[in-house]
């Protein structure tokens, strides 16, 4: 009996892209597992503004998958995409410095905007914003499928919250460090160990 693929499934941060250090980093510790002989599948899609097109843009890619094969690692943005994900399609998740009130926190980005890597502008509508209230997860329900990262020197968002939202999960927490999680390639072992477990 051949083993499943595992689809593992990086959605990056607010006006960041697949270009990210993070990303990078997960996609080239991917692709090594997957070099020798892991049944691992990386998809790592460039993410459109509007909430709900990213959204299903990821349903869309993993419309013929079982929920036990998949796991979806986010960045802030992408990690409160990543918790939508999780409740509604079972799977498990790893929310990295997670936005888990997104609509609060980008409700003052509103208008035009430019990517980090790319400096290519976009429109961030008011519209976004209501898209991002329906997503909204109250609480996980499972808190066995989820693995936190969060960073204490974070500087956009706040930790305790996360820890709080998370209350139960696996939880790795940084002293220190930043919102763009800078030590991330010194825990990336952590992060691949609960997303391909198994695998």
């Amino acid at each position: 009996m051949t083993q499943d693929i595992l689809q593992v499934v990086y959605l990056h941060g607010f006006r960041s892209s697949p270009n990210s250090s993070k990303a990078k980093l997960t996609g080239a510790a991917i692709q090594a597992k997957i070099a020798s002989g892991a049944a691992l599948q990386w998809f790592c899609p460039q993410l459109p503004p509007s909430p709900q097109s990213a959204i299903d843009l990821v349903l869309d890619h993993l419309r013929n998958v079982k929920p036990a094969e998949v796991v979806i690692i986010g960045s802030s943005l992408g990690g409160f995409y990543a918790n939508w994900l999780a409740e509604h399609l079972g799977c498990r998740a790893v929310a990295l410095n997670p936005a888990v009130y997104a609509a609060r926190e980008l409700a003052p980005h509103v208008g035009e905007l430019t990517q980090y890597d790319s400096n290519e502008p976009f429109d961030f509508k008011a519209q976004y914003i209501d898209e991002l209230k329906s997503l909204q997860i109250s609480q996980i329900t499972k808190p066995e499928r989820y693995f936190l990262m969060a960073a204490k020197g974070d500087e956009l968002l706040d930790w305790q919250e996360m820890v709080h939202f998370y209350a139960n999960a696996q939880q790795l927490v940084l002293e220190g460090s930043d919102h763009g999680l800078s030590e991330y390639s010194l825990y990336l072992p952590q992060v691949l160990d609960f997303a391909c477990s198994g695998h």
